[in-house]
């Protein structure tokens, strides 16, 4: 690896990765760099308030402060604001979990959410990941949405995930991959159980943006056991009336807009 900027990067995201933090050597080893050249690297993000080192261990963590931007950015781009009561309505009709993500070109992110379950099992990930393609509802619904020979590219791009890290009916082949996408693009919608992980499932629907192209993505997830595949057929209509409201709304936030003309520039 080489370039400061790129080496830089990876830092962050390996400490991303690692909220407990990570020695100088583990750190450098995974990054592939000298350590000498992870202390200086690591001394000028220090030195800038993007990490610090603890004082137990001596492990070097991520501060606040990348998460700080991020949110500011969320919170300028308006996104919130326009999205949030219609994932609040979704939420409470349905009783489950309901994820935003957004296009960025070659992935989706998660941005917003609202939980609906109030009591029992509850399905509460983490916010600012990038969606799994090859096993996820929302893969295959964003998926759908692009010509086979874009959508098979960015499922190899982010790779076919290695037997038993994800759920037991998780697509093996990229013919399994296709198999769902397809699926999906025909009904308008994605349905996924026990794909990503055991005793979850998900139904999901693509927000098309005025460009006619997906800018996001609209999710419900919860356990297998209670969002079962009768309840999630009942959860189409206003799964789908909810992405037409955010489709309506998406011209108004520049992070939409944005998501799609940098695709729109990557393909053309």
């Amino acid at each position: 690896m080489s370039g400061v900027m790129q080496r830089t990067l990876a830092i962050l995201d390996c400490l991303a990765d690692n909220v407990g933090g990570m020695q100088i050597g583990a750190l450098a080893d995974r990054i592939g760099i000298p350590i000498s050249a992870a202390h200086r690297l690591l001394a000028e993000l220090a030195e800038h308030g993007w990490v610090r080192q603890s004082r137990e261990r001596g492990e070097y963590v991520l501060t606040t402060r990348l998460v700080s931007l991020g949110l500011t950015y969320l919170k300028n781009s308006g996104i919130i604001d326009l999205c949030q009561p219609v994932l609040d309505t979704l939420a409470e009709a349905s009783g489950e979990l309901v994820r935003l993500g957004v296009v960025d070109v070659d992935h989706l992110t998660w941005v917003a959410k609202s939980q609906g379950a109030r009591s029992g099992l509850r399905y509460d990930p983490d916010m600012g990941v990038d969606a799994q393609l090859s096993c996820t509802a929302t893969g295959f619904a964003w998926l759908s949405t692009l010509p086979e020979s874009d959508a098979i590219a960015l499922v190899s791009a982010q790779g076919l995930p290695a037997p038993g890290r994800f759920g037991p009916r998780a697509p093996t082949s990229m013919n399994a991959v296709m198999k769902a996408v397809r699926q999906a693009r025909k009904q308008g919608f994605a349905i996924a159980v026990e794909t990503y992980t055991v005793g979850l499932a998900a139904i999901s629907a693509p927000i098309i943006g005025a460009h006619g192209g997906a800018v996001g993505v609209l999710a419900i997830s919860g356990p297998s056991a209670r969002l079962t595949q009768e309840k999630m057929l009942t959860l189409v209509a206003p799964l789908l009336a909810a992405t037409a409201d955010l489709a309506a709304a998406s011209s108004a936030s520049p992070l939409f807009d944005r998501a799609f003309n940098s695709r729109e520039l990557e393909t053309a």
